[in-house]
This record gives structure tokens, C-alpha cells and sequence, in this order.
């Protein structure tokens, strides 16, 4: 832990994470600033709290001599790091951490530390639920919503944090150590924020950076960038394959789950892969890193079963909306960028309605073109990547420009037929139009409803 009484700490960036910190900060006698590029306008709903707490705020732009005066200073996960006066307070040599480091130092109790391009979300909610049906103290928190500095509260030395973690988190830790780390897979994403595939895999590595002997990393056998991890790690190595036998780790044997705890044991029978609820490929691999985790854990497989068995889709992740006219409608806003949109895509035959669009990330939309050739009736394009992915997928596959959702919903909906499928997997982020893929997936919903209940009165 950290003495932070009467420190002088900025916290750069007053998202929700941004907001947490200054708020614990605050709570631990630091004298807190908080400096956000947005007006005194945009941040009307936060900035009389902060004041009322004693924290100084900041707004509309960054001042230089704002960033020269600190003991401290804790970037949010939204600010890039080249920011400039971000840059310079690095070159000042001012020490700049990110609020999942500040949280570490503070968070009682073991941690469990997952991420990867795709599947953090549903592998964080899905091993936090194995642990809390365990009967293990468990919290869950990190970028799945709940900032990881507010579960510091209620950690205690037998508690279990089940945190999620993204590649911007993950770029400002320090001394981070979680005691089982999961990389579920690198595939391209975040490029206009890291600048190239090599420094994102960078990123991502970092969750294992400060690992030892004593602790666990849990790898993808079938993500070649995944595969590299494991030669910069300190940590026992543990796989998990959906295609063969592994010799530590979990795999999936005929139509079995099944755990080897160290190489050269018999392998222990888990589950069947029937009683995964979940729709698609990729939500198996999903399942095996959470077992995988659960049974380092030492929680039976007898509980592991149950709870898996029992887990449904997390929304906006492949989340099954409502059928109307036998045509089925699914929500995975979620996938934003373009692997996930392939895996979405590839968890259904055919028939497929798929709503493209959003913000770009600076992706290659024209590595999904056979995938979409093979099972996508139309492409219903939506938001400011809607002209980028037409050129990419001219000649693909039938496309429309819808611009907004409601138009694309609506364009799909007459456009389906029974047995087809209307899919919002965009492959792009939300900020565009929406406040967060949340948002946007929430809206799709609110438009299926509409759709439904319309249908129902005609």
C-alpha cells in the first residue's frame, strides 16, 4: 500500500474508472485533482460531487502546469498515453500508473486476471459465477463495468477478485500480479489507439509481467500471438484446447471436458460439451479457460459442472433477443471489432441479416469476405465505417446502406425470411452514435421490442 496522506494525485480523465479513483483517493488524505479534456458542460453530472468531496477539477483541456505539480498521477483507461502532457509528465519522471495498478496495491485477497481480444467479458462473468456458487468470497469487477478501486472495500485476505482486463488497463501497470492470469486470444483490435498489432500483443502480455513460479497462466493452445505469451512468463503454463488433447490443462476429448492437472496424470472428466448453453465455438473455448481457472482453484468438478450447465449468454454477447415470424433476432453489440464479428457470424448456418458499422478502429474489414460469402444473405451498413466496409466488401455480398440502426432493423426485418437469422455484430466500436456498445445494444433490443409488439397488432 501506498501513504498517499496529503499527496498531491491528478487522475487524468473522469470516466466512470476516472471518478472511482479520485473518490478513493480522496478517501485514502490525497489532495486530488481531476482534469478532463470535456467541458464544465459535459461533466455537469460529476463535477458537484468531486467538489463537494474536496476534489479540484479541471475541465475543457489539460493544463501543463497542472500535470508538472503532482506527487502522483493515475491515467484513466481512455486517455492515451501519447497525450502530450501525459508524455511529458513521464519525461519529468512523475510517476503515471492507471486505476487497475492504483486498485492492485490496495485489493486484499488473490486475483484472478482475465483478458483477451474476444470472450473477457462472458470468461469473467461465467468463472465469477463458478467461484460464487463454490461458495468462494468473490468479486467481480474490472473493465466488465465495475471499477476494479471499488471492490478495495469489501476485499478481505480470503476474497477472490475476478477481474477483466483490457489492453488500455493493462499498459499503466507496475507491480499488477495477479495469481491466475488468462489470455483468451490476440486478434487485431485497438489499432488506432496502439498504433500496430505488435504493441497491442505487447499490451496484452503485460498481464503476466510480474508473475512467479507460484502462479498461474492460463493460454489459448489455438491463438498463435497467444501461443508466444508463454515464452515471457515466469508462471506454470496451463492450456485449453477445443481441438485436441493438451498434455496440462483442459481439452475437449470426443464429447467430453476434461482436466490434466500436471503432465503425465489421467485425465479427470469435467463435463459433457452438451450441457454448455451457450450459442457458438468460440463460447466453448470461453467455458474451457473458465473451467481451467475453477480447477486451479481446487473447486470440484462436480460444482463446475452445475454452474456452467446452468450459465446463460451475458447480454449484448451473442444474446438471443426474440423470434418473430420464425426469423430470430440476436444482440452481440459487444463484438466490436472484426474476429468477433466472425465468430458471431460463424456460430449460425447461414440465412444470416448482419448489421456492419460504427466507429472505425482501423481494421480490415475484408478478412471476414468468404466467411460473409458463405452464410450472410446482406450487409445492412450503419455509421462513419459504413463507406470504408462498402469498399471493402464490394462484390462480397449484397449490401445496404441503412446509416442508423433503426433504419437497418427495419430494412432486415423486411428483408428476412423464416429461418433466416437478423444479427447486430457490427465489428466496430459504438462512440459514433452511441454512448458505448451498451448502449447500442440496448437500443437494438428496445427496436426488436418495438418490432414484435408492431407485428403482433397487424
Amino acid at each position: 500500500m501506498m501513504d498517499l496522506k496529503n499527496k498531491r494525485v491528478l487522475v487524468v480523465g473522469l470516466g466512470k474508472s476516472g471518478l472511482s479513483a479520485a473518490m478513493f483517493l480522496r478517501g485514502q488524505g490525497a489532495q486530488v485533482t481531476v482534469s478532463d479534456a470535456r467541458s464544465a458542460v459535459a461533466l455537469e453530472k460529476e463535477i458537484p460531487a468531486l467538489l463537494e468531496a474536496g476534489v479540484m477539477v479541471e475541465a475543457g483541456g489539460h493544463g501543463l502546469l497542472t500535470f508538472r505539480r503532482q506527487d502522483l498521477i493515475v491515467v484513466s483507461p481512455g486517455v492515451p498515453l501519447d497525450t502530450p502532457e501525459v508524455k511529458q509528465a513521464v519525461a519529468f519522471g512523475l510517476p503515471v500508473i492507471g486505476e487497475l495498478e492504483l486498485a492492485s496495491r490496495y485489493l486484499l485477497g488473490q486475483v484472478v486476471a482475465i483478458t483477451g481480444s474476444n470472450g473477457k467479458t462472458t470468461t469473467t462473468t461465467l468463472v465469477g459465477k463458478i467461484f460464487q456458487d463454490a461458495g468462494v468470497p468473490t468479486l467481480v469487477g474490472g473493465n466488465i463495468g465495475l471499477p476494479v478501486i471499488d471492490l478495495v472495500a469489501e476485499s478481505r485476505a480470503d476474497t477472490t477478485s475476478v477481474l477483466e482486463v483490457s489492453s488500455f488497463q493493462l499498459e499503466t501497470v507496475e507491480e499488477f500480479k495477479p495469481k491466475i492470469a488468462v489470455v483468451l486470444n490476440i486478434t487485431p483490435d485497438h489499432l488506432d489507439r496502439h498504433g500496430s498489432f505488435e504493441a497491442y500483443a505487447a499490451a496484452k502480455t503485460r498481464i503476466t509481467e510480474r508473475q512467479g513460479p507460484e502462479d498461474f497462466l492460463v493460454l489459448n493452445a489455438e491463438d498463435k500471438p497467444t501461443q508466444m505469451v508463454a515464452a515471457k512468463t515466469k508462471a506454470q503454463i496451463y492450456w485449453f484446447s477445443g481441438r485436441r488433447p493438451i498434455k496440462q490443462g483442459v481439452f475437449v476429448h470426443g464429447e467430453s471436458i476434461l482436466f490434466i492437472a500436471r503432465e503425465g496424470d489421467k485425465p479427470e472428466p469435467v463435463m459433457p460439451v452438451s450441457e454448455i448453453s451457450l450459442k457458438g465455438a468460440h463460447n466453448i473455448e470461453n467455458v474451457l479457460a473458465a473451467v481451467c481457472v475453477a480447477r486451479l482453484a481446487g473447486i470440484p468438478a462436480e460444482k463446475i459442472r452445475a454452474s456452467v450447465a446452468s450459465f446463460k449468454a451475458v447480454e449484448h454477447r451473442l444474446e438471443f433477443v426474440a423470434k418473430i415470424d420464425d426469423v430470430e433476432y440476436y444482440n452481440d453489440s459487444k463484438a466490436t471489432n472484426v474476429d468477433a464479428t466472425m465468430k458471431a457470424v460463424a456460430s449460425f448456418d447461414g440465412g444470416i441479416h448482419l448489421i456492419l458499422g460504427g466507429k472505425d478502429k482501423d481494421s480490415d474489414y475484408s478478412q471476414m469476405a468468404e466467411l460473409l460469402r458463405e452464410r450472410v444473405k446482406v450487409v445492412y451498413t450503419i455509421g462513419s465505417a459504413a463507406e470504408k466496409i462498402e469498399h471493402q466488401l464490394r462484390g462480397v455480398v449484397k449490401m445496404m446502406s441503412a446509416e442508423t440502426l433503426q433504419a437497418a432493423v427495419r430494412d432486415a426485418a423486411a428483408g428476412a425470411v423464416a429461418g433466416d437469422v437478423v444479427l447486430l455484430a457490427p465489428a466496430c466500436s459504438s462512440f459514433d452514435q452511441f454512448e458505448n456498445y451498451e448502449h447500442r445494444g440496448r437500443v437494438f433490443r428496445e427496436l426488436v421490442t418495438a418490432l414484435s409488439s408492431e407485428r403482433a397488432t397487424t
